[in-house]
Order: structure tokens, then C-alpha cells, then sequence
């Protein structure tokens, strides 16, 4: 115990210089983020209490870095109870190391993708404690050769269907069953964006259906788990068996495994009719005031902001305007960012320009390259800038024609800071704002337009869309939250399909009749 202790300091020192040996972007990538040694402990440790006491444990660590579950494992009580342990590591960089680490120590530590081996055939041969921090890559990193192979290989080996947006990360947890023996337990730190993405709802099917799941632990993103990684985690636990009928999940929150700052038993029948888990423990099992039959949606058309490709060239102050003598015709008034947006409703100018601190300009041209040099001669050598940083050939504005030309934004009356986190002065990470300037927005906001009868409210009641304004503020924090997403840091974002699922409670209550009968003509209108 005493060589084990030591080697696992030496395993820190280890892993601290091979990540210096590695740039950021590069782990990054590769979804390489080590478990910190306590956190592996606390995993483990509930991990092999879900086991029979008697059990000799066959452990596997399928994403092994330098070992920190295995050395979290041979550093505890349970140690004695190991008959075979086994690991996969894919980067070379980690695994030879690793294997020179643990030379002597009864571990079997492969250097080769764990998603390309076939798993052993026999009860024997398989593994009853598998515990993992999988590599936190994201669909669109995995080619679409990748994709296909690790499709194919879940069908295979679990006759089980994958969700095509699917991160590295959940083949690991869902091919991990065909490795595991009846009975085995498996825990598994992942990114906690499962329980609310599309592409999610297979991984909630698999742990609801192929096996039996026991606990999900919902990370604090306040207390990030990873210093190089602003990701929310999760924990999830669970034997490879079926479900039992009327069976409970734990779902916990905050603290630790062993004294979570919340905790409930959830049925797996409401599990499968709610479409997102990450509300659990939190706003307890059942909103019944959150539900509605009107949302956000059926008033609202929801689009993001101008993606302008380069907002640093694009988007100009009247300095840079009157410098490049660029002329008003090709220039739109934007707002700025929400963290330099001090108001949260914006009052125009006569001339339908913002009354903000900060007056900016988006360019935007589709007279034709050929005719700008001679047409508009100031333009076209502001433009010659761009030309020589590169900006023409930013993946946005080459798949644009003319390239400087920007997609169509009008001014929306209201918008939406669909990304933030809370703070000391403003318990909602987002903010509506009014917008009553003639100022579009870049695609830090969401942008709402009235649909058909709800304008026609406004045209006839101008007064009206403040008071939806208000009374979209007045939704509360955590019917806005949980129809978003978490990451770590506390950060909140809401994309506009999530925005839209927004119940209009709200708007119904303080708006009383006026937009009851919106609402009711909205419904039979569309």
C-alpha cells in the first residue's frame, strides 16, 4: 500500500509534465482531460460498494490516461479484492508511460482504440467493475468515417442505434456493456450536455432500457471539475441487467457522491416521458405551472443575430466610418454586445439609431466586385484591408456572394442574451431587451419577431409590447434555465428551438384578455 501511495504521487508528477509536453488546443481536440485523484476516489469508492461485499472484482478502465481510477482503486480498501484489471489508451504519448508506471503491477494496459477491439465472449473474460472518464470529443471532430465505424460497432456488439451527432464519449459508455459481465457495475464521468441535447435522448434511452440505471450525480458547474475544461459533469452509475419494474433512479446535485447538496428517487417512467434530465434534483419531479399549451414559439418567430464571419471587420465604429469614408448606404445600425449594453430597452434616435454609449455600424454591400472599384472607390479599398487579412476567405464569408454582403436581419422589437451566468447583482444569466431603434443585432443575441396576429396587436396597441416585455422579465429563472443548457463555470445558453419551448404563461397572465385572444387566433392561424 505504502509503493502504491508513492506511486501515485509520482503518476501526478507524470502526468503534469506529459500534458506540459502537449499544447491546449491539441488535448483539447482529443478530449484529453485527466480526473482529478480525489474525484476518481469518491467513483470508485461508490462504484465497488454497488458490488456483492464476496465479489472478486475484474476491473477494465477503458479511456486510461495514466491510470487514475486504477490507482484510486489499488490505493483503497478494496484493493485486496482485485483479481484482474485491464485498460485501453489510445495516444501513445499517455499509454507507453502509463505502462512503464505500472510495470509489475498485475495490470494489462493496452495501447489501441478500445472502440475497435472485440470484446471478450465469455462471462469469465468480461469485467465486472468498469470505470471511465472518456475522451470529450465532439461529433463534428470525428470524420465521417469514424462516425460509421463506431455506429456499426454499437449495432453490433449491443444491437443497439446511435443518434448521428453522437460525441466520442457515449459510444465509449454504450459499447462498455458488451465488455461488462451480468451483474457489473459501470461509473462513468461525462459531460452532463446528455441529459439535454438531441442527440442525448439515445443515450437516456440506453440507460433506461439496455440497462439499470442507479444514479445520476449532476456535478455544481460552480465547482468545475476539470481546471482545463469549462464543461458541466456528470456521474453516472449503473449494472448491467434490465430494469426492474417500478424501478427508482437517484438523482443528486452539488456536494459529494456520499452527501450531495440534493438528492431524489425519480421514476424511470416520468425519466422517459421528460425531455430533459438536467432540471433534476433541482426544481423537483413534477412543474405542473410550467406546463402550457401556448409557448414562446407559437407567438414568436425566434432567429440568432447576424453571423458576420468577422465582427472586428464588420462591424464598425464612426470613427473607422468617417476614417475609411465609407457612405451610409452600406451601413446598418447594430447594438453591442450584451456586456456593453448597459440598458435593458434601447430608445432611438431620431433617425432610428440607438442611444448608446457605444454607436456601431454593420457593413453590408451587394453591388458586385467588378462595379465596386468604380461605383464606390472608399468601400472597395476598405474592403482591399479585409482582402489582405484574409477575411474574404473565412468560412462564412466564401460561402457568401459578394462576400461582404450580409445575411438579412431586420430590426427586432425584441431580443433575447441567450448566453450567461448569474451574478451578485442579476439572478437570470439572461436578459429580454425592447428595442425601439431601427438596430439590428449580431448573433450574440436571439432575436424575436411578433408573428402575424401578435403584430397586429402591437400596430393597433403600441403601449402592448412593452408590457409583453415586461412580462416576458417576469418569467422566472428557472423555467428560463431549464429549457437551456449548463456548462461548467455556471455558464447558461439557450438556443432558439430552446427558447421557443418556453411556456407564455407569463404573457398570458399579465397580459390578460388582449392576449388571450392572440394566442386563441395564433393557434387556428398557423
Amino acid at each position: 500500500m505504502i509503493v502504491n501511495k508513492h506511486r501515485e504521487q509520482f503518476r501526478q508528477e507524470l502526468l503534469a509534465e506529459l500534458n506540459s509536453a502537449k499544447t491546449q488546443t491539441d488535448r483539447n481536440r482529443h478530449g484529453q482531460f485527466a480526473t482529478p485523484f480525489k474525484l476518481a476516489s469518491e467513483i470508485v469508492h461508490h462504484a465497488v460498494c454497488m458490488l456483492p461485499e464476496d465479489v472478486e472484482i475484474r476491473f477494465l478502465e477503458p479511456g486510461f490516461g495514466t491510470g487514475p481510477f486504477y490507482s484510486a482503486l489499488i490505493n483503497s480498501v478494496f484493493a485486496g479484492r482485485v483479481r484482474a484489471a485491464c485498460g485501453f489508451e489510445l495516444d501513445p504519448h499517455y499509454g507507453q508511460a502509463a505502462q512503464r508506471l505500472w510495470t509489475g503491477n498485475g495490470l494489462r494496459l493496452n495501447i489501441g482504440d478500445f472502440t475497435k477491439t472485440k470484446p471478450p465472449k465469455t462471462q469469465e473474460g468480461k469485467f465486472n467493475l468498469v470505470v471511465c472518464n472518456p475522451p470529450y470529443v465532439r461529433h463534428h471532430h470525428l470524420s465521417p468515417t469514424q462516425k460509421k465505424d463506431l455506429q456499426s460497432a454499437v449495432a453490433f456488439y449491443t444491437n443497439f442505434k446511435m443518434h448521428g451527432l453522437s460525441g466520442l464519449y457515449t459510444y465509449f459508455m454504450i459499447l462498455s456493456q458488451a465488455w461488462m459481465s451480468e451483474g457489473g457495475v459501470g461509473a462513468w464521468l461525462i459531460p452532463s450536455e446528455f441529459m439535454d441535447v438531441n442527440y442525448g435522448q439515445k443515450v437516456k434511452q440506453f440507460l433506461l432500457k439496455k440497462v439499470t440505471l442507479h444514479q445520476v450525480h449532476h456535478c455544481n458547474p460552480q465547482e468545475v471539475q476539470f481546471d482545463d475544461a469549462l464543461v458541466s459533469s456528470a456521474i453516472v452509475f449503473f449494472t448491467n441487467c434490465p430494469p426492474s419494474k417500478n424501478h427508482k433512479v437517484v438523482f443528486s446535485f452539488g456536494g459529494s457522491l456520499r452527501k450531495p447538496r440534493l438528492s431524489h428517487f425519480v421514476d424511470t417512467e416520468y425519466l422517459r416521458d421528460i425531455p430533459k434530465w438536467r432540471t433534476l434534483p433541482q426544481n423537483g419531479l413534477a412543474s405542473p405551472s410550467h406546463n402550457s399549451d401556448v409557448t414562446l414559439a407559437n407567438l414568436f418567430t425566434i432567429k440568432r443575430g447576424v453571423a458576420t464571419g468577422c465582427n472586428s471587420f464588420f462591424i464598425l465604429t464612426p470613427d473607422c466610418v468617417q476614417e475609411h469614408q465609407i457612405s451610409t448606404d452600406f451601413l446598418i445600425p447594430i447594438l453591442p454586445s450584451p456586456k456593453h449594453l448597459e440598458t435593458n430597452e434601447v430608445i432611438s434616435n431620431q433617425n432610428g439609431t440607438p442611444k448608446t454609449k457605444n454607436g456601431l455600424f454593420l457593413l453590408s454591400c451587394n453591388v458586385p466586385q467588378e462595379k465596386l472599384r468604380s461605383m464606390h472607390p472608399s468601400l472597395w479599398r476598405y474592403l482591399q484591408h479585409g482582402v489582405a487579412a484574409g477575411v474574404h476567405e473565412r468560412y462564412l464569408c466564401r460561402h457568401r456572394s459578394p462576400w461582404y454582403a450580409q445575411e438579412v436581419r431586420p430590426p427586432a422589437p425584441l431580443l433575447f442574451t441567450y448566453m450567461g451566468r448569474p451574478t451578485k447583482h442579476r439572478e437570470l444569466p439572461f436578459r429580454f431587451i425592447l428595442n425601439h431603434s431601427k438596430a439590428t443585432a449580431a448573433n450574440v443575441y436571439l432575436l424575436l419577431y411578433p408573428k402575424p396576429p401578435l403584430a397586429s396587436l402591437f400596430r393597433n396597441e403600441p403601449r402592448m409590447l412593452k408590457e409583453l416585455w415586461k412580462a416576458l422579465s417576469s418569467i422566472p429563472p428557472e423555467m428560463l434555465t431549464g429549457k437551456g443548457r449548463l456548462y461548467g463555470g455556471g455558464l447558461h445558453k439557450m438556443e432558439p428551438r430552446e427558447l421557443g419551448n418556453v411556456p407564455a404563461n407569463t404573457i398570458r397572465d399579465l397580459l390578460s384578455g388582449k392576449i388571450e385572444f392572440v394566442i386563441e387566433k395564433q393557434l387556428t392561424f398557423f
